[in-house]
């Protein structure tokens, strides 16, 4: 019987003994920055480059990998007959995914192309039970199947402790950036479906973590929490509060970790991912 094997990308913001524990194939994007190209976790970790982004006087970059490393490694899996679900960050952030497609058509593999529609532990969660359903012998249709289910009781919040790196981006006027800069705003915003959907305002990180530890008693009520994740860029602040308080309320199987450079490269230092999906 045919294998199955779980590739995605570094944007899942997985620790080394998840990856080897349900052994998935993580392909990293890349960074530049001050003239150098990294590659995303394996030549520059998140906490290093964070000290690297706040001095740089340019927003650095992140490209997606090429269709030829896809290729390469879809043909290696599944050169003997194996199949392929290749899961990935939204489409909506990067190209990463349309690159695993197209390496999908030029190889001889059968390879399943997923768009997530999230990123870091809210992709992960995606990743880790495809992992654990291929392990139990469960088929490619099995699992897209309950892939998507994961997708749609998923929910996913950003909450931005400084504006810079969305102007520099390109994602805020300048204007309401320097609003938002002098009032103190931290904007709460949502990821549902691959959109980046503002859906709050905080004055301080206190009213931050209570707006989302409001939300997750309020949208879990009577459902199980399958698992909750907290990615933060430097975020501490606001990161450690939350996970606390949520430990306080109950709740448990929290993964909480720096995000990738990818990530922080969007959102700026000192921003929080807060992540939940249920049953």
């Amino acid at each position: 019987m045919p294998k199955i094997h779980i590739v995605t990308d570094s944007t899942a913001d997985l620790k080394d003994d998840i990856i080897s524990k349900y052994n998935l194939h993580v392909v990293p994007l890349t960074i530049q920055i001050e003239g150098k190209t990294y590659l995303d976790r394996v030549d520059l970790e998140p906490e290093s480059f964070l000290q690297l982004m706040e001095k740089s006087p340019e927003l650095p970059k992140s490209s997606q990998p090429a269709p030829g490393v896809f290729k390469n490694l879809y043909d290696k899996l599944g050169g003997n007959g194996d199949k392929i679900i290749s899961i990935h960050m939204t489409g909506g952030m990067s190209g990463t995914v349309e690159s695993a497609r197209t390496a999908a058509e030029l190889s001889d593999s059968d390879v399943t192309v997923i768009d997530s529609r999230y990123i870091t532990h809210a992709l992960g969660f995606q990743v880790i039970e495809a992992a654990e359903m291929a392990m139990e012998g469960k088929s490619v249709e099995e699992i897209t199947a309950r892939i998507e289910k994961i997708r749609q009781h998923t929910k996913l919040y950003v909450v931005v402790d400084t504006l810079d790196n969305l102007v520099k981006g390109g994602r805020i006027g300048k204007g309401r950036a320097m609003v938002g800069s002098f009032l103190k705003i931290k904007p709460i915003a949502s990821l549902d479906d691959g959109e980046y959907t503002p859906v709050a305002k905080a004055r301080s990180h206190k009213q931050a973590v209570q707006y989302l530890m409001h939300d997750i008693k309020e949208k879990t009520a009577g459902k199980t929490v399958k698992g909750i994740g907290i990615a933060h860029a430097g975020g501490q602040a606001m990161a450690e509060p939350l996970r606390q308080q949520l430990l306080e309320a109950g709740y448990s199987n929290i993964k909480y970790d720096f995000t990738t450079p990818v990530i922080s490269t969007h959102t700026g230092v000192g921003a929080v991912g807060f992540m939940y999906y249920t049953d």
